[in-house]
């Protein structure tokens, strides 16, 4: 088992782990590829060049992260508390855990600096998204400068989907009408 401090140490980990600079992604967002056909005015001389879907690189690791909302870090047996998870248990043997990321009080803040790997302010969550104002850092208007984990493992290859509370949407955003740009769909993540 390993333990990471940040975001950025697990980034250079996972590039690391399956080799992503030898498969030409280590630049994010991928560049458009390059057309590789013939285009000749008789048509019958042009050949056609479809890009590829992006793919993981084979042998890319799965990636399941966990926020557990409202339990402190030493609760879980996992983490040496007393509550029974076997299930983490078992996850935290054969992967990575966190040994090391400060939470803000709620939710919402704590969320958004694990899926960004910024802190809260950065991505305007220093509060719950009810309470946002229209200030820099509490205004909950996550920027499209600052992508989420589930934005770059997409770019990569990977299906994402997010499961559970989201809170991370600003209050007046979060409506059947949206707009849906800071829902988890507009974040990255494929299925919410």
């Amino acid at each position: 088992m390993k333990s990471f401090r940040n975001m950025a140490a697990v980034g250079s980990m996972i590039f690391a782990l399956y080799g992503a600079k030898a498969n030409g992604q280590d630049v994010l967002p991928l560049p458009d590829p390059t057309f590789r056909g013939v285009m000749n005015p008789d048509a019958r001389k042009s050949t056609e060049d479809w890009p590829a879907d992006v793919k993981a690189p084979k042998g890319a690791p799965n990636i399941l992260l966990i926020l557990v909302d409202d339990v402190g870090f030493s609760a879980t047996h996992t983490f040496g508390g007393a509550i029974n998870t076997p299930t983490f248990d078992k996850l935290g043997q054969k992967g990575l855990r966190y040994n090391e990321f400060h939470v803000n009080s709620i939710c919402a803040p704590s969320r958004a600096s694990l899926l960004s790997g910024r802190t809260d302010h950065q991505v305007g969550f220093g509060s719950i998204s009810e309470f946002g104002t229209g200030y820099p850092g509490y205004n909950t208007l996550w920027p499209k400068s600052a992508a989420s984990v589930a934005e770059v493992l997409k770019d990569n290859g990977y299906n994402t989907a997010a499961f559970g509370k989201w809170h991370n949407t600003p209050a007046f955003q979060a409506t059947p009408a949206g707009p849906f740009a800071r829902w988890p769909s507009g974040l990255g993540f494929e299925y919410f």
